[in-house]
């Protein structure tokens, strides 16, 4: 200040801010005379002591007020005032809700929620035994469901390829033409095609769908008069065609031929109706009035099981004695996977440039028979496995709730000490989803024991697949998830105060 600058001479010119009353007080800031003893609020006249509250001017403040004036600051208006009051609020809000900067929200770690999800399932063992029950016993029946059905699925699969994956049947359509579309010397044309196992050619007609057939000519009280039967025409490689074989006697060869003798060969059905069960008598049939000397049975015939009732004759005989003469079906069995082949090159074989006039009966493809039973097998005990697997999750639903019902308590002394609504939510999902997987997993193993006996005890190829027994425990702990989701949000949703209360 230009006061505290001034030189100490008396006669120095006075500041103009300064009274021009000499006995006027002195500026509080303004040097002294180092000899006077004065205080620093003096006036100039060091016979004057000046009171250092008062001014000799009323209207004119002293230097220390104007000092404590500059220092306090004057009242914000009333606007400002409010606008600090809400910015308080939101901040008291934020550090409530635990956003503000510096302050962190409560966590717990991993393994902490785990150690209390394990702690509340075995806080009440026989319960949590008899939840998990009901998981592990949905689990086991889809285990064992699908574990069954696979393995009998693959069972009928295998039959079905033995059966018929080999089946080739030819059909010839009826023709007017004298000379036959097919005749029975192509038969060894299709034997030498390869994975041809054995082939056969059949004659038959309408006419001779219902043969009367007598075992014997003379008609007598307490015999048997007579059968009605169809009779067809076969070539002497029938019986391994049609995957049979001659329960007495034989079959037909090229010398009968080529005789045209009047030989017959019975079904075993067929003799037991005519009342033949040995040819060491050389019993004979009789047709339309011809007898025929019957030289063998033909039984256990697997394809073209209408034989068994039938009278089978040879090629030349029939075309004698009935008219058949025409082929009109050529079975072939093949080597497992030749089948498609086959049915393309057996036409060919039996009528070069009229194959198309040929209708080919193929199998059809193995893998995709095999998916079909299996799906439709699957379909079948699937449901049922499902069925069971949702009554163990409304176990799981029940019980859990009512667990939450009885810890109410806890729930709040939780929420009391910080615990927010996010951890208690996920202890209960922990422990609902802890129950479904040891379920799960139990489940899993009794089902693939179960499968396993059951196909030893049906002699069986058990078929378990792998991901089933990694699926069905992951099925268990989603059961088990899904089931605790409502506990667990209407646990999170307990306010503290309630809680502790209740």
């Amino acid at each position: 200040m230009r006061a505290r600058s001034r030189a100490l001479d008396p006669a120095a010119p006075v500041d103009q801010t300064e009274p021009a009353d000499p006995a006027a007080p002195v500026d509080q800031a303004k040097p002294v005379d180092p000899a006077a003893s004065v205080d620093q609020a003096e006036s100039a006249d060091p016979t004057a002591p000046v009171d250092r509250a008062k001014s000799a001017d009323p209207a004119e403040p002293t230097d220390q007020a104007e000092r404590m004036d500059q220092a306090e600051p004057a009242d914000p208006p009333l606007a400002d005032r409010d606008s600090g009051r809400r910015l308080t609020a939101r901040r008291g809000r934020a550090r409530r809700r635990g956003k503000a900067r510096g302050i962190e929200r409560p966590w717990m770690d991993v393994r902490d929620l785990w150690t209390e999800a394990l702690a509340g399932v075995l806080a009440r063992p026989v319960r949590s035994a008899l939840t998990t029950l009901g998981t592990v016993l949905g689990i086991t029946t889809l285990v064992i469901t699908i574990g069954v059905s696979a393995t009998a699925g693959n069972q009928i699969v295998g039959r079905f390829d033995a059966l018929t994956a080999t089946s080739v049947t030819v059909v010839v359509p009826p023709s007017q033409d004298p000379v036959p579309l097919v005749d029975w010397s192509g038969v060894d044309a299709v034997r030498r095609l390869a994975g041809v196992v054995s082939v056969a050619a059949l004659a038959d007609s309408d006419d001779t769908a219902s043969v009367q057939v007598r075992a014997n000519d003379v008609v007598s009280p307490g015999d048997v008069t007579g059968q009605t039967m169809a009779v067809v025409g076969a070539s002497p490689t029938l019986p391994a065609a049609v995957r049979g074989r001659m329960t007495a006697g034989r079959f037909f060869d090229a010398g009968n031929i080529a005789r045209h003798d009047r030989v017959a060969v019975l079904g075993d059905q067929a003799a037991q109706l005519l009342g033949i069960s040995s040819i060491r008598d050389s019993p004979a049939v009789f047709l339309k009035g011809q007898a025929y000397t019957v030289i063998g049975i033909l039984g256990e015939v697997e394809r073209e099981q209408q034989l068994s009732t039938s009278v089978i004759l040879p090629p030349t005989t029939a075309e004698d004695q009935l008219d058949l003469g025409m082929v009109t079906r050529v079975l072939i069995n093949t080597a497992l996977g030749a089948a498609k082949q086959v049915a393309h090159q057996a036409p060919i074989a039996l009528a070069p440039g009229a194959e198309n006039a040929l209708a080919v009966t193929a199998p059809p493809d193995p893998v995709r028979a095999r998916k079909g039973v299996q799906g439709d097998v699957n379909g079948l005990f699937l449901v049922l496995g499902l069925v069971s697997l949702v009554v163990g999750a409304i176990g799981i639903a029940n019980v859990t709730l009512v667990t939450v019902m009885e810890r109410i308590g806890e729930i709040g002394l939780r929420r009391a000490l910080g615990a927010s609504r996010r951890q208690i939510a996920g202890q209960f999902l922990v422990e609902s989803t802890t129950i479904g997987l040891l379920g799960g997993i139990i489940g899993a193993v009794l089902g693939m024991v179960v499968v396993v006996a059951v196909s030893a005890v049906r002699d069986w190829t058990p078929v378990l697949d792998v991901r089933l027994a990694f699926g069905a425990p992951v099925a268990g702990a989603l059961v088990g998830l899904l089931a605790g989701l409502y506990p667990s949000l209407r646990a999170s949703r307990m306010e503290p105060v309630d809680a502790l209360r209740s």
